[in-house]
């Protein structure tokens, strides 16, 4: 049985409520962090039907919320004047829990300190929006140690873990605990991986005063959501360069760490604060072997997508896949959808395009993108030029950043590793090769070009197919980068 009036997450407007709460002043609720969630010992059924998140959990015989309404369970109780005996956080290891010191001073550009400022008149809770290359990474960290707390930074991938364990270390001074890629230690100042948070945040939810979500695009549309939930962490902050742009995503990341409180896009950054960026299209053709094959397939699939869209005008591609999969004429569509990007994603012009670039580019340092591993290894094995993918170990992969690093590689060519967060900064050119290069993964990898260096100055080439998908997709990417 639920007695939870409104199980609806976020903060509640309390009007009359007061009332309802005064019963049972002077009795005191406790609360207790339990597995991920807040229980509530001593709230009468009146108290808990003015809490937001709150719920009956028949098993326990006991009112609980998620641990992510911590907060505003605790802001409705002191609003409402009720007594509360907390005991939801536990210290790391008998430390002090606030024994964050020894951080140097992190300097700041001029939009880094504005948006730590937003976030922090919205409550320490938010989402900031900046471009790949305009120092994410150093502004949570200045956030960090502006607020001297606990704090756990969650991040993709076990290359951005130990990415973030370096740039943490040149600002703190003390010991930075891990979990993930191995190692299950928590300290006052933790970076842990998505997958490893998950796993964990049942013994993680209630050690840390703030969470830091890297790449927060990630959440608000599936399982991993959870990790967000466990927490109890009142202060959030939340770092992207794209954010979602479905609303019921944006509405789930509000609910987990904040409204949007800060955003600069490509086009106000660079030339000052970023390299300035030259994007440059270049139309190709199919050849008429491609063409006529692209057009089988394009009629397959067109027709069935168009109903389905015409039926229902408010559903998502994603929501098309769902229904496809469960009729033969769905499958038969997704099959020659999916042909259909294959055959556009390096075709035979975009190959003797992009050995062209190479050569033209030879003293320049280089990074290809590609759609798919297949594309990817091809490449590497025409132009001698290392692959960095999924399938190459972690060691490898860093080993090959680093000599690319050192000069001692001139270019590399990916599908998605280098995609997030990954630092290349000596990259002044990139071909983009094709693939699904939806909005976000184009501003990502057009991102990875902007890290700033005395008289840099970045291109991107971007090859698109006539009379194919990729017109209307390059069209969309192209207005996201700002006028």
């Amino acid at each position: 049985m639920i007695h939870g009036l409104d199980a609806r997450p976020g903060w509640l407007s309390f009007g009359d409520r007061h009332d309802t709460c005064s019963a049972s002043l002077g009795v005191p609720i406790h609360l207790d962090f339990d597995r991920g969630t807040i229980t509530l010992s001593g709230c009468s059924e009146a108290a808990a039907a003015t809490l937001p998140g709150v719920l009956w959990d028949p098993r326990t015989q006991s009112f609980r919320a998620p641990a992510h309404q911590y907060a505003a369970l605790r802001e409705t109780m002191a609003r409402a004047g009720h007594p509360v005996v907390d005991r939801v956080f536990t210290p790391l290891r008998d430390v002090d829990p606030h024994p964050v010191q020894g951080w140097k001073p992190v300097e700041l550009r001029s939009y880094q300190a504005a948006a730590i400022s937003a976030w922090s008149v919205a409550n320490a809770r938010g989402l900031v929006t900046l471009p790949t290359g305009s120092g994410k990474t150093r502004l949570a960290i200045a956030a960090i140690a502006q607020r001297r707390c606990r704090a756990l930074c969650l991040v993709p991938t076990r290359v951005l873990l130990e990415q973030w364990r370096r740039n943490l270390g040149e600002f703190y001074g003390g010991p930075i605990g891990q979990y993930g890629d191995g190692r299950r230690e928590a300290l006052p100042v933790t970076v842990a991986t998505f997958a490893s948070a998950f796993h964990h945040m049942e013994l993680l939810g209630n050690r840390f005063d703030l969470v830091v979500v890297d790449e927060a695009h990630h959440f608000g549309a599936g399982s991993r959501d959870e990790a967000l939930e466990m927490c109890a962490a009142t202060a959030r902050l939340g770092l992207t360069g794209t954010p979602p742009v479905d609303p019921a995503r944006r509405r789930r990341l509000e609910d987990l760490i904040g409204r949007e409180v800060y955003r600069q896009r490509i086009s106000e950054l660079t030339g000052e604060f970023l390299a300035p960026l030259r994007v440059v299209t270049l139309w190709l053709n199919l050849n008429a072997e491609e063409r006529r094959a692209y057009s089988e397939e394009v009629s397959v699939y067109l027709p069935v997508v168009r109903r389905f869209f015409r039926d229902s005008p408010r559903s998502s591609w994603r929501d098309f896949q769902r229904a496809a999969v469960l009729t033969h004429e769905g499958q038969r569509a997704l099959g020659a959808w999916r042909r259909s990007r294959r055959l556009v994603a390096f075709t035979e012009e975009k190959r003797a395009t992009l050995t062209r670039l190479i050569g033209e580019h030879h003293g320049d340092r280089m990074l290809i993108f590609t759609g798919d591993n297949e594309a990817t290894y091809a490449i590497a094995r025409e132009h001698c030029v290392m692959p960095v993918t999924s399938d190459i170990r972690g060691t490898e992969r860093a080993e090959a950043l680093e000599r690319f690093s050192k000069r001692e590689l001139r270019a590399l060519v990916s599908s998605q590793v280098l995609n997030e967060g990954i630092d290349v900064p000596d990259a002044n050119t990139a071909i983009l090769v094709g693939g699904r290069l939806g909005t976000r993964e184009y501003l990502q990898r057009v991102g990875r070009l902007l890290r700033p260096a005395a008289d840099k100055e970045a291109i991107a080439y971007e090859l698109v197919t006539r009379n194919t998908h990729e017109v209307g997709d390059a069209r969309r990417r192209r207005r996201e980068l700002g006028p």
